[in-house]
């Protein structure tokens, strides 16, 4: 495996001087053993489509070009001991900020929502979820009254249950027609054998390690054999990551994961009528719209 040549101070320095530290990316290089540099790997993530960055008018000018909003979930949740807790929602945000840099629109802030309650061989929600659901709608309703047209919720935590409640709670929001939305894991489009997900094996250490390398710990894992199947003490499910994850194939994941959700997004707003195709405010401003 290789290391990265940049510093945790070099990396701190980078993000404050984007002024968004601790969630920008930055350009990652990568040696190899003879010392040669190999082409740079651009891992960064833009501030200039991510809602929580932007300014009134950047938000106008971005929904009036592609009025699609992208909803990044996730969990605090074990993820080895080499990843951060909050793989889940880093992973979905970050795909979804090269997506938009890619074809348009802007990008919620990652959230950490409550788990769907697991049961093992049931694929439905169980009645404990409702008032997850409630939320999520009314979350919705209110990026709705953005003038967005699309919603595109994504999880990070590929669990069957968690697009189950993205999805129950779009219903009421996009009945009326005048807005259309999904609900998907990051890789539902994408799925085949250089982009997939695991449980902090193979797939999920690859994403971190080229959207947020400083996060990753590898030697955490030591050199014993892991535990299988999300066994303790490791609770690692998928290949293992000290063999099989690398920067060029998060770097890979990501890029099919995002281009696949651009493309989705394109197709659900050319769905709609063609008078619910643009942006559905005259103005980001007092009087017209004020928050989320």
């Amino acid at each position: 495996m290789r290391k990265s040549s940049i510093s945790r101070r070099n990396f701190l320095g980078k993000a404050t001087k984007a002024g968004v530290a601790g969630i920008a990316g930055y350009s990652l290089s990568t040696s190899t053993s003879s010392g040669e540099t190999e082409d740079q790997i651009d891992s960064r993530l833009s501030p200039a489509v991510q809602l929580q960055f932007m300014r009134p008018r950047q938000v106008e000018e971005a929904m009036h070009k592609f009025p699609v909003v992208y909803v990044p979930f996730g969990l605090i949740e074990w993820h080895g001991k080499h990843l951060p807790l909050g793989n889940d929602a880093l992973k979905a945000h970050g795909i979804l900020v090269k997506c938009a840099g890619q074809f348009g629109g802007v990008v919620f802030p990652p959230l950490y929502f409550p788990h769907a309650q697991f049961v093992r061989g049931d694929e439905t929600l169980q009645p404990g979820d409702e008032w997850k659901v409630n939320m999520l709608t009314a979350l919705f309703n209110s990026i709705k009254a953005m003038g967005t047209r699309v919603i595109i919720g994504v999880s990070g935590h590929n669990v069957i249950h968690q697009n189950l409640m993205i999805e129950k709670a779009l219903e009421p929001v996009v009945a009326d027609g005048t807005v259309t939305g999904v609900g998907l894991q990051e890789i539902t489009l994408s799925r085949g054998k250089d982009s997939n997900s695991d449980h902090a094996a193979k797939w999920e250490t690859s994403n971190m390690m080229f959207l947020y390398p400083e996060l990753v710990n590898m030697s955490e894992l030591g050199t014993a054999p892991l535990a299988p199947d999300m066994k303790p003490p490791d609770g690692i499910g998928g290949l293992d990551p000290r063999i099989h994850a690398s920067v060029e194939v998060g770097r890979r994941n990501v890029e099919l994961a995002a281009e696949a959700i651009g493309r989705k997004a394109k197709e659900l707003l050319n769905s709609l009528p063609e008078d619910q195709r643009t942006f559905n405010k005259s103005c980001i401003c007092p009087g017209e719209w004020w928050m989320v």
